[in-house]
């Protein structure tokens, strides 16, 4: 039989609780019912009575259920929902939104560009539970054909593969068809017309002479980049409470970016953590200059540091995507072929490793996260390095015949 309790609100408002228990085992299920204003006490029973059978049957017919129940009939219903929605559906109501929730922008807006650009419009109309191994496959052929890099068809590859992985895993999809699938692959033209991914240290040298010719902001920056071998955002990020003229030395701790989104914004560095850089006396001079131009233009420091790099005749910051266009000219004018920011970090890892600078140092200084990651980017063994390479070897072996020839061994 259903027990009531008269409570009341914290408003002065009067309710009865109506509980029926349905066993050991089961949940107790309940209903509040409020007292309608001016009834009588008689009135009041007598509708009670009424209101707590009726409840009582709806629980013994099994028409109700508990707040418990509720949850897991609503997460199943959303689960089934979500088994047949499309591709298109899944990524932008189900995998972005998670994906937004753990990753970067600048992250979260590549993934959305590529869905937009390059899977949706070919599967996305398709039933994420009926997409097939051979229909993704045929996906990033085609983009292939079309001239996609193997770079960016295995982009598409790695997210297909983790939005169906969050499909599976969230019981979704009854089978992930990206286990038959195979990663991208590069075409034998590909592997032929391929650009060298770092400069020589005479190739440096001519690109130094070459900025001398170039206003102070750019023949700065270039220098930076080619002396710390930073990422691009991260030399555009920097701000002068991050220059230590004492010291010489620059503290990476900020990174711009920029989306269509969101617009110029400040990120940590890629690895979230801040690393001190020292810097050539050159290089250290020319920070000095720039600063010393910055305050006959502009006031420093009214809205914080300010920064290094700035838009011409203001504070604002330069845009991060700006190095990319100047070196392009650059490179146009002074015929330095594949002239682009990024190549001067690869170019600095290489020419310190080859040139026998230690692994872990050249790791801290690019703010990789893990050394295997320099190793497998970075080390690009060239002529000179190979004999060099040769040479110890051969020398190892003289010294070893040496030493067997004095013990007589």
């Amino acid at each position: 039989m259903a027990s009531t309790t008269l409570k009341t609100t914290k408003d002065g408002k009067q309710y009865y609780k109506i509980r029926v228990r349905m066993g050991e085992n089961n949940p107790t299920l309940s209903h509040n019912w409020y007292v309608p204003e001016g009834w009588s006490k008689k009135a009041i029973d007598r509708e009670l009575a009424k209101v707590s059978a009726e409840f009582e049957r709806q629980c013994k017919a099994g028409e109700v259920k508990s707040r418990k129940q509720r949850q897991e009939e609503e997460a199943q219903r959303a689960l089934e929902e979500a088994k047949i929605l499309t591709l298109e559906d899944y990524a932008n109501k189900v995998f972005m939104p998670a994906l937004t929730v753990t990753c970067s922008e600048t992250c979260r807006c590549n993934y959305q560009g590529n869905l937009d650009n390059h899977i949706i419009p070919v599967l996305g109309s398709f039933k994420i539970t009926e997409i097939t191994p051979a229909q993704i496959t045929a996906l990033l052929l085609q983009k292939q054909s079309e001239g996609l890099k193997v770079g960016s068809c295995l982009k598409l590859y790695t997210i297909l593969n983790s939005m169906f992985k969050k499909a599976y895993l969230e019981d979704a999809i009854t089978k992930n068809p990206m286990d038959k699938v195979q990663r991208p692959k590069a075409t034998k033209s590909e592997g032929k017309t391929d650009e060298i991914k770092s400069f020589t240290a005479d190739e440096l040298r001519y690109i130094l002479q070459c900025v001398r010719n170039e206003p102070l902001q750019w023949q700065t920056l270039i220098n930076l980049l080619i002396d710390t071998g930073c990422r691009r955002g991260e030399i555009t990020g920097l701000m002068w409470d991050c220059v230590d003229f004492k010291e010489g030395s620059i503290t990476i701790k900020r990174n711009l970016c920029y989306t269509p989104d969101k617009g110029i914004y400040i990120d940590t560095p890629k690895n979230g953590k801040s690393r001190k850089i020292f810097i050539s006396p050159d290089v250290m001079a020319l920070l000095k200059q720039v600063k010393a131009s910055q305050s006959r233009i502009i006031t420093l420091g009214h809205n914080g540091p300010g920064f290094v790099f700035t838009q011409e005749g203001t504070d604002l910051p330069m845009h991060p995507d700006s190095p990319t266009r100047y070196f392009q000219t650059l490179g146009k004018r002074y015929g330095i072929k594949d002239f682009h920011p990024h190549k001067l970090r690869h170019s600095f890892a290489s020419v310190a490793i080859t040139n026998g600078a230690d692994v872990a140092s050249v790791s801290e200084k690019l703010g990789h996260s893990d050394k295997a990651i320099t190793l497998r980017m970075y080390t690009h063994a060239d002529e000179e390095s190979q004999k060099r390479a040769s040479e110890i070897f051969r020398r190892a072996l003289d010294e070893a015949k040496v030493t067997a020839k004095v013990t007589g061994l």
